[in-house]
């Protein structure tokens, strides 16, 4: 499985980074999430359902 943010759609709320802190963070430059890890968690699942824009894809 694989973790992709799409950035056209990321508002850089930070949920995700807080919430599974091993996979995502926040891009300094872009204020956008950055994937840091592609092992698919509960908390990486739980992150994506979090998103308020959905811009965490799990394939």
């Amino acid at each position: 499985m694989s973790i992709k943010v799409n950035l056209d759609d990321c508002i850089g709320c930070g949920v995700c980074a807080e919430l599974c802190p091993q996979s995502f963070k926040l891009d300094e430059l872009e204020g956008k999430s950055l994937v840091i890890s592609q092992e698919v968690t509960a908390a990486v699942k739980e992150a994506a359902d979090s998103c308020p824009v959905s811009a965490i894809e799990i394939f």
